[in-house]
């Protein structure tokens, strides 16, 4: 599981042995099953986790019960209920496996000491927060602005694997269409 660490990292910054095996000791390692929570929604957040395998899905339960899915997270992803980890605070949304995932996972006392003795990880945390927060606004974006067929061509796109690996109920969820209406979409 390092190795996948340090290869995603040194797609930014470069890292000395030393450094990575710094990195290294500031995650522990996990494996989930498949339908096994990492975070569940009202709990506290002790991690922020980085798939090194599987599937994730991040949901947010409603109040009536309804359940919304924000995003999917797979290798080389991180997720986790954000505002809840860096705050400390109750979780608002759940985190559960799609499928079995190997996990790495970091507390918030770790990234801090990370960042604090290692500056230049706080550019790749920086970078990959960047991008994470790019990815949410252009999904903000595609939900005001596309239709359900533009939705799906998008995420046809940018993230063609999901089809396979996730079942289409879940999909359609997350296009905000009906499972019927995804069906014509991939047929």
């Amino acid at each position: 599981m390092e190795e996948t660490l340090r290869r995603h990292i040194e797609e930014i910054i470069q890292v000395t042995d030393e450094e990575f095996n710094f990195i290294a000791s500031c995650f522990s390692s996990r494996t989930f099953a498949r339908h096994e929570f990492l975070v569940r929604q009202g709990e506290s957040v002790r991690y922020t986790y980085f798939v090194v395998s599987g599937l994730l899905k991040l949901v947010y339960l409603d109040e009536s019960g309804k359940a919304h899915i924000l995003s999917f997270a797979m290798e080389d992803w991180w997720e986790t209920d954000f505002f809840a980890f860096y705050s400390q605070s109750r979780a608002t949304m759940s985190l559960q496996c799609l499928e079995d995932s190997e996990i790495l996972c970091i507390t918030l006392p770790d990234y801090r000491r990370l960042c604090e003795t290692l500056p230049k990880i706080e550019h790749f945390f920086l970078r990959k927060a960047t991008s994470g927060h790019i990815a949410s606004q252009q999904r903000i974006l595609s939900l005001l602005s596309s239709d359900a067929r533009g939705r799906y061509e998008q995420l046809l796109k940018r993230h063609p694997s999901l089809l396979q690996r996730v079942p289409k109920t879940l999909l359609a969820s997350y296009l905000g269409v009906s499972r019927e209406t995804l069906s014509r979409f991939s047929s």
